[in-house]
């Protein structure tokens, strides 16, 4: 065989082959070990080599990395394995930190290869994987040695690094080994092994050229702006949404998948929210109250509907330290069974309703595919309200009136139509007697969007909790209860409905800074314009407008204009020397960009004017783009047409969950909707089910012509419409 090319030091104890453009060895066939093909077999090669297994771990099958970590204990040492493939077939598979993005175009370069990498669909083929079990202890089944592995250098020669074994239903468990052992059982079979720094792949080297020279841009060579939307919405805008919230300033990733930091820009924003509803509720007599996180098992427990509903997103806390508890708890994914204990003891006569509590909170759902920020993390903050009262009419009218309610801070606080409906009997809140929702629509991605429900709870877990109160006749009866939430979901649409390729377009109402002041300095007026700054700054903020003045160095005032605009502020004022002759600014509108010059003494009035004609155009625009996508059909036909179109779909339907659960079941098999989020060729993508479920039945009804048949089975007579459409 030919010899191996000088390594430099390593970490690893033995040599890794650092030369991954040259083809792997040829090594004598009795040099190179037989592939185990089995668990049992797996472990008898491991020992052979002299590995020790570290751990061993069996868990649920798990389809992706984010999964595989809430399964293990040592989470830390989990790998993401990426089988990447070139344009002339050349395999390389990275295994890296869980959290790691890879960037395939940085990567490219350095491993030589031709044209751009690509994710493999081969894995079975290459090493035996089936999706989701990929995993680098397979390598043994790469018979042509085409493979290279790249581990992360984040794994150090004595780290633990945790990955799937082999055999069928791999992703069914975690072995853990030195990563020192898995280079060694890796070499065993022939294959080349390389330890990567990921971390210095994207760096570039500034400096001079060989003459001395820096270096220039090539022509047409685009610039890679962090700062700014790269993407348009209209061609990713999964991506483009990725890109906004991030890049405005609303969020930060955290350690914990599917968890996120809200940055002031964005809680500000929720502020706004929470106070516009708030000064509402306590109108309607509503209360504000604070219960535990925490939830004993056997309160969660005792509404059964209420737990299968909610027990794949519990998320439970089982020890104290190294010490088990007597009792799991859980923590809260809502609030029903930790306050209802308490309104059993709190009710005792008529007199004691109605009891109407709220409580601003955060919750935890821990049970999903993949987190979308502000759309569905497992963590997120919400108000919910829970209410008690002596008879049906009373809950029934509170549940509209809260509806109603979630329709303004939609409508007149954030500019977005929604449509008001009742959930089916299948998709309604987990043991309650009826829910009630308000739902919006993302046109870029076609899908509806729940935006808040309000549910009346009946009897149920009144009779559950013991919630009992003595009329004026001494009659003892159960009382009638309701609940109701709106969560920061709400900053999630605001972003998709109204965003736009330069970033954020903010409702005037809910925006953190409402007027921006950008000077336009040249030495001989600078004093003079940051004077006359600092005095609009002071004007507009006595007549109440949320304003700010950059007056920042470091950055010229076309960088300024391109920030706020990716920040969303509503309205720009620009004040130059030109300024300072005419007594005027340039005034500019966020949404549609219109210019204005104003007077110093009008500019208040002007700009209050401006944001609710822009508040106004905002619902409008977006209301005729949602109408323009709602489709109203008969026939199967014309409802796979407007799915395809992505509309939401307005359709007779019989009544029966089995009709509904067939459409269901027909729409997902046409296929999930993949979507890139990375950034520079990183892998993040979200899969998204492709299915179509019933969203409501909207209060406001057609006319349904005698005869019309049910859109799932067209054999029975429909009795209503019904709002359809792909979800988030």
């Amino acid at each position: 065989p030919r010899p191996r090319a000088p390594a430099p030091p390593t970490r690893f104890p033995f040599p890794i082959r650092l030369t991954p453009f040259l083809p792997p060895l040829s090594l004598p066939t009795h040099a190179i070990m037989s592939a185990p093909t089995t668990r049992e077999e797996l472990k008898k090669k491991l020992g052979e080599l002299g590995i020790t297994l570290l751990a061993e771990e069996e868990h649920e099958a798990v389809m992706t990395c984010e999964k595989q970590v809430d399964c293990v204990k040592n989470k830390d040492a989990v790998a993401k394995n990426l089988l990447l493939v070139d344009k002339k077939k050349s395999y390389w598979l990275c295994v890296v930190k869980h959290d790691r993005n890879v960037d395939t175009k940085a990567l490219k370069k350095k491993v030589g290869a031709k044209k751009d990498l690509r994710f493999s669909p081969d894995s079975k083929k290459i090493i035996g994987c089936e999706k989701g079990c990929l995993t680098p202890l397979a390598i043994g089944s790469d018979a042509e040695h085409k493979v290279i592995v790249l581990i992360d250098a984040k794994f150090t020669a004595d780290d633990p690094i945790s990955v799937h074994p082999i055999g069928e239903a791999g992703n069914t468990a975690t072995w853990t080994i030195k990563t020192v052992d898995l280079v060694k059982y890796v070499e065993s079979y022939g294959n080349v092994c390389i330890e990567m720094d990921f971390d210095k792949l994207a760096e570039k080297k500034e400096g001079p050229n060989k003459k001395g020279k820096q270096q220039k841009k090539k022509k047409g060579e685009k610039k890679v702006n962090k700062e700014g939307i790269e993407v348009k919405k209209s061609e990713n805008p999964f991506k483009w949404y990725s890109q906004c919230i991030y890049r405005s300033g609303m969020l930060e990733k955290y350690d914990v998948s599917g968890c996120y930091v809200l940055r002031p820009w964005a809680f500000n924003i929720w502020e706004s929210i929470t106070k516009y509803f708030d000064a509402r509720i306590k109108l309607l007599g509503v209360k504000n109250c604070y219960f535990p996180l925490f939830v004993p098992e056997r309160n969660l427990t005792r509404e059964k509907d209420h737990v299968e509903g909610f027990a794949p997103e519990v998320a439970w806390v089982t020890k104290s330290g190294e010490t088990d508890l007597k009792e799991p708890i859980a923590i809260r994914p809502t609030s029903e069974t930790v306050m209802y204990p308490y309104y059993s003891s709190w009710i005792r006569s008529h007199r004691d309703l109605p009891l109407k509590l709220n409580q601003w909170c955060n919750v935890v759902r821990w049970e999903f595919s993949y987190p979308t920020p502000f759309i569905r993390t497992r963590e997120f903050l919400w108000q919910e309200g829970h209410t008690a009262f002596a008879n049906r009419r009373e809950a029934e009218e509170e549940v509209l009136t809260i509806l109603q309610l979630y329709k303004d801070v939609y409508e007149d606080l954030l500019a977005i139509p929604v449509i008001k409906g009742k959930k089916t009997e299948k998709e309604k809140f987990a043991g309650g007697l009826y829910t009630t929702t308000v739902e919006a629509f993302i046109p870029t991605s076609g899908r509806g969007i729940q935006g808040a429900t309000s549910h009346c709870l009946g009897q149920n877990f009144a009779k559950m909790f013991n919630i009992t109160f003595e009329d004026a006749d001494k009659k003892k009866k159960h009382a009638w209860q309701n609940s109701w939430g709106l969560t920061t979901r709400t900053i999630g649409v605001m972003v998709l409905v109204h965003g736009d390729d330069k970033g954020l377009v903010l409702p005037p109402k809910v925006a953190p800074v409402q007027a921006i002041i950008v000077p336009i300095l040249y030495t001989k007026t600078r004093e003079a314009v940051l004077a006359k700054g600092e005095e609009l700054l002071k004007t507009l903020t006595d007549a109440g407008i949320r304003t700010q003045f950059d007056d920042s160095e470091g950055h010229n005032p076309g960088w300024k204009f391109n920030k706020y605009e990716l920040k969303g502020v509503p309205i720009r004022i620009e004040l130059g020397p030109k300024d300072l002759e005419n007594k005027t600014v340039m005034m500019v509108r966020r949404d549609n960009g219109a210019k204005q010059t104003v007077k110093w003494d009008e500019l208040a009035l002007v700009i209050k004017a401006q944001m609710s004609a822009m508040h106004t155009d905002m619902l409008k625009r977006a209301t005729e783009v949602r109408d323009q996508r709602l489709r109203k059909v008969t026939s199967w036909k014309e409802f796979v047409k407007a799915m395809n179109d992505k509309c939401m779909i307005l359709a007779p339907w019989c009544g029966e969950k089995a009709a509904e659960e067939l459409i269901k079941e027909k729409t997902k098999a046409m296929g999930n909707e993949t979507f890139d989020l990375g950034e520079d060729g990183t892998e993040e993508v979200c899969t998204m089910s492709g299915a179509v479920k019933t969203l409501c039945i909207p209060f406001k009804q057609p006319e349904l012509p005698a005869g019309t048949k049910c859109i799932g089975f067209p054999h029975k007579d429909a009795k209503m419409w019904v709002l359809f459409g792909r979800s988030y």
